[in-house]
């Protein structure tokens, strides 16, 4: 299985507080089994990715690395972004990038403006619902000026974050993906997935 010494990042640290405000979550990284067994149940060739809170940006480079796509990971706690940038550069030193970019921004995820391309969105329940509200309110303002087809992919989800997207937004649930060896212990190690046409 993939893990940080192969992709030559670091981010297995312990979980860290994000920020003192109620709307951030602590920092966790998504675990290699459960992007292993997302990549195995539903491949990303083609697409391009947004990783909101992504921390130190494990799922960025294990996406970059595993399907060669664009990805683009967005953290607002100072920390992390400078982390992800360390991580960046050792990742890049040791291959050659034939495929697909990686980039991270420092900005608050409900300011992002999404790109015309950019086509999944990805989230390990990185802030308040009130936060993911406006996030989500942003990406269906940029599906509405550019029509595409786009994928939402909430890993651990809140029910809070699952009722919002089946009531307020125009996508729709079409699979859910279990992380073998955690869900039999915890039923939210999985992810969902939703669809917009």
């Amino acid at each position: 299985m993939t893990n940080d010494h192969q992709l030559s990042i670091q981010t297995s640290s312990l979980l860290e507080t994000v920020s003192s405000s109620i709307h951030h979550n602590r920092y966790e990284a998504t675990p290699y089994e459960g992007l292993e067994a997302l990549s195995d149940a539903y491949p990303l060739q083609g697409r391009s990715v947004v990783d909101y809170g992504c921390g130190k940006g494990r799922v960025s480079f294990y996406l970059h690395h595993r399907f060669g796509i664009d990805v683009t990971g967005i953290e607002m706690n100072p920390r992390l972004y400078q982390a992800a940038l360390e991580n960046q550069s050792s990742y890049l030193a040791k291959r050659k990038l034939k495929k697909g970019s990686i980039q991270f921004e420092r900005a608050f995820a409900e300011k992002y403006e999404v790109r015309a391309e950019q086509n999944v969105f990805y989230f390990f329940n990185p802030f308040s619902l009130q936060l993911f509200s406006a996030v989500m309110n942003r990406i269906a303002a940029s599906l509405e000026e550019h029509p595409r087809h786009a994928t939402l992919i909430l890993y651990y989800p809140t029910v809070q974050y699952i009722h919002y997207v089946e009531e307020n937004s125009a996508f729709h649930l079409t699979q859910q993906i279990p992380v073998p060896g955690l869900v039999e212990q915890n039923h939210n190690e999985r992810f969902v997935i939703f669809e917009y046409e």
